[in-house]
C-alpha cells in the first residue's frame, strides 16, 4: 500500500485529499511519493521472472507513483480499482471499448461531451456497435429504449454546456435490469461533490486535466470501477498498452492536495456571478444547476453536495455575431476550450450535434469557467462583454 495507514478513515474531504497518496514512513520520511521514471523492472532470479512473483514487473503495469494516485482516487470514489489514462477522452473511450463488441447496443445521453459523441459515431459505429442517443429528460422512459443487446448506458450529469440533470440512481437501475453497465462522466462535480458508485453507477469517469490537476498544465483521465467491472477494465487497459507519464501523475497528486479549497472558491465565485447574471437584461437564461430557477435544480439538490465553477449563459437574441462580440470584448476571461484550472475561460457552445436535447432558442450559449480571480474583476469583464453586445443593437 502506498498510502499512510494511520490516516483518518472518516475524515473530511480536505483531510483526505491532503493525506491521500502519501506514505512518508515508506519513503524515508518524504511527504510526497517519489516519481519513478523508467520502463524496465529487474527480477532477482528466473523463477520470480517466470512467475511474475513480485509487485512490479514492467512500468506499463504500474509503478509506486501511479499506484499512489490510483489509490488516492479509490479513496475518494469508494471504488474497487482505478485506472489512469493519458487524457479525459481516453477515460471515456477505454471503458466503452472494454464493454462493447460488434452487435451490441449502447445508449448515450444526448447532452454528452461532444468528443464522446464523435467517438461513438465513428469508431463504435465502425466496430458494428449500434449507437442510440436519449433525451436527458427521458426519466423512466429509458427502460423502453433498452434492448436485449444493450450493454452500456452512458450518462453525463450535469450535461455538457447546458447542464441538464437526471436521476442517476434510477438510470443505473434501468441499465442493470437490462443487463447493461452504467458509466458516468463525473468531471464537473468531482468525487468531492458526487460519488457515482454510491448511486448505482459501475464506472466513474474523470478528466483529471480539470479540477484534480487544477493548473492547466497536464492531460490525464481516470476511470474508477466497482468490483464487478474493474478486472475487465484493467485487462482492456493493459491489452491496449495505455498508461500515464510519471511527471504528470505527480502533478495530479500535487493538485489533489488543494482541490478541496480550490473547488470551494470556484463554487462560491461562480454562484455569485450566476445570481448576478440572472438579473442582467442581456441574459435570457443562466444554465447552472445550483440555481433554484434552473429546471433541473431539484434533481441536482437531491443528489449532489456542491457545484463547481462551470456554467453557461444564454444571450437574449442574436447568434454568432453577438457571441463573438461578447467574447472578443473580454480581457480577463481567456478564450479556450478547457476548464477546471485556476484561470477563467469563455467559449461559445456549439450544440449543433444535438438530436433531442436541443439548444436554447433565445440566443447563443456562452460557457463560462470561473477561475480563482476576484469576483469583482470578473464581473467587470463580463459587463464589458455585455456592453459590446448592446453596441451591436444601437
Amino acid at each position: 500500500m502506498t498510502h499512510d495507514d494511520d490516516r483518518p478513515t472518516s475524515a473530511g474531504h480536505n483531510t483526505r485529499l491532503v493525506r491521500s497518496g502519501a506514505n512518508p514512513r515508506g519513503f524515508h520520511g518524504f511527504v510526497n511519493p517519489p516519481v519513478y521514471h523508467g520502463s524496465t523492472v529487474l527480477f532477482p532470479d528466473t523463477a520470480t521472472m517466470r512467475s511474475r512473483g513480485q509487485k512490479y514487473t514492467y512500468a506499463l503495469r504500474g509503478t509506486p507513483t501511479t499506484d499512489a494516485l490510483e489509490e488516492a482516487l479509490d479513496g475518494l470514489e469508494g471504488s474497487a480499482g482505478t485506472i489512469l489514462l493519458p487524457s479525459g477522452l481516453a477515460a471515456v473511450t477505454v471503458p466503452l471499448l472494454a464493454f462493447l463488441s460488434a452487435g451490441d447496443h449502447v445508449l448515450i445521453v444526448d447532452s454528452v461531451y461532444t468528443p464522446t459523441r464523435r467517438f461513438a459515431d465513428s469508431v463504435l459505429t465502425r466496430m458494428g456497435v449500434a449507437v442510440e442517443y436519449f433525451d436527458p429528460a427521458v426519466g423512466e422512459g429509458l427502460a423502453s429504449l433498452m434492448r436485449p443487446e444493450t450493454r452500456v448506458v452512458f450518462l453525463e450529469a450535469p450535461g455538457s454546456n447546458t447542464f441538464e440533470m437526471m436521476d442517476i440512481r434510477a438510470a443505473s437501475g434501468i441499465a442493470h435490469a437490462g443487463g447493461a453497465v452504467a458509466m458516468l462522466d463525473n468531471t464537473w462535480a468531482t468525487p468531492l461533490y458526487f460519488r457515482p458508485l454510491e448511486h448505482g453507477v459501475d464506472l466513474s469517469i474523470h478528466a483529471l486535466t480539470k479540477y484534480p490537476g487544477g493548473h492547466s498544465d497536464l492531460l490525464m483521465g481516470s476511470v474508477s470501477a466497482n468490483a464487478a467491472t474493474y478486472d475487465r477494465l484493467r485487462d482492456t487497459q493493459m491489452a491496449l498498452g495505455i498508461n500515464v507519464a510519471p511527471d504528470d501523475t505527480s502533478l495530479v497528486l500535487r493538485g489533489l492536495k488543494t482541490m478541496g479549497i480550490r473547488l470551494e472558491r470556484h463554487q462560491e465565485s461562480a454562484l455569485q456571478l450566476a445570481h448576478w447574471l440572472e438579473g442582467c437584461d442581456e441574459v435570457a437564461r443562466v444554465l447552472h444547476p445550483a440555481l433554484p430557477s434552473f429546471s433541473g435544480h431539484a434533481l441536482w439538490k437531491s443528489q449532489f453536495s456542491g457545484s463547481s465553477g462551470l456554467f453557461s449563459i444564454v444571450l437574449r437574441g442574436g447568434g454568432m455575431t453577438e457571441a463573438a462580440a461578447f467574447l472578443d470584448a473580454l480581457k480577463l476571461f481567456g478564450l479556450g476550450y478547457s476548464w477546471g484550472g485556476f484561470e477563467s475561460l469563455a467559449v461559445v457552445a456549439d450544440l449543433s450535434d444535438r438530436i433531442l436535447a436541443k439548444a436554447p432558442s433565445e440566443g447563443p450559449v456562452i460557457r463560462l469557467q470561473i477561475g480563482l480571480e476576484d469576483v469583482a474583476d470578473l464581473r467587470a469583464d463580463i459587463e464589458n462583454g455585455l456592453a459590446a453586445v448592446n453596441r451591436l443593437k444601437d
